[in-house]
């Protein structure tokens, strides 16, 4: 059987079945060089990839050690800072005593104002404010309140509510001085 070629030759059946395996053997040899090609050109890209990733944790790493360096000079600075401002703080404390001021611990009692006044804290601050006992006279106060207690009738003592916390209260009482008749 023979067959025809578009250049209008005849063929035999063997020369056409070597021709289409030849066809199929290049083909497949295509296919498979470009699959190595591939394969390798896809390495190449990956190695640039694990290249370029191992130099960005090098720098990374040497960047990191940096601000380390930075965040521990920092907090060295600022634990010095923090214990010159308590220094300072102490100091001034001791220089400039606030006039007529106490400290009153919860159920602690004192005598101010020149023996006019018994100011007293009963219970623990809370929340809502302090009790406060003046002359024996309790009264719910918050910061900043100011108490007039009448000692006689010529003299009004104030007993005025500084700040507060769990442990503390600050007070402030003073009496201003009777005036002259």
């Amino acid at each position: 059987m023979s067959e025809r070629v578009e250049t209008g030759r005849t063929i035999g059946r063997s020369a056409w079945l070597y021709a289409s395996r030849s066809r199929g053997l290049i083909g497949a040899a295509l296919l498979l060089g470009g699959a190595v090609v591939g394969f390798a050109y896809r390495g190449y890209v990956d190695y640039l990839d694990i290249r370029d990733s191992n130099q960005r944790v090098v720098q990374y790493r040497s960047e990191t050690r940096e601000l380390r360096a930075q965040i521990n000079d920092q907090n060295a600075k600022i634990e010095a800072l923090q214990t010159r401002l308590t220094s300072i703080k102490a100091a001034l404390d001791a220089i400039m005593p606030s006039k007529d001021t106490y400290s009153l611990n919860p159920n602690q009692s004192i005598i101010a104002a020149d023996g006019r006044l018994t100011v007293g804290l009963v219970g623990v601050p809370s929340n809502k404010g302090i009790i406060v006992n003046v002359n024996g006279k309790q009264q719910l106060a918050m910061a900043g309140d100011v108490i007039d207690i009448a000692v006689d009738p010529s003299i009004t003592c104030q007993v005025r509510v500084q700040s507060f916390d769990m442990f503390k209260a600050i007070l402030t009482a003073s009496c201003p001085a009777a005036a002259p008749r």
